[in-house]
């Protein structure tokens, strides 16, 4: 998947758990660490706005493209 997500490095930024982020966010810590590991397929913009808001940072800040490897063609 092109898209990278960097939950972790806002969290480390931030010193907060991915417990306590997922429980001011609203969202089980199951959904979250999904959505951390980078296994989901989509993210809601309400939860996207939720995150930026409670780790007070830019959706470009959580989330980033990167060029799938090319190699084989």
């Amino acid at each position: 998947m092109p898209i990278a997500v960097d939950i972790d490095v806002m969290l480390a930024r931030r010193k907060m758990s991915v417990g306590e982020l997922a429980d001011r966010v609203g969202i089980t810590p199951a959904n979250l660490a999904v959505l951390k590991n980078g296994r989901a397929k989509a993210v809601r913009f309400t939860t996207l706005a939720a995150l930026c808001e409670v780790l007070k940072c830019q959706p470009g800040d959580l989330l980033r493209w990167e060029p799938e490897d090319t190699a084989g063609e």
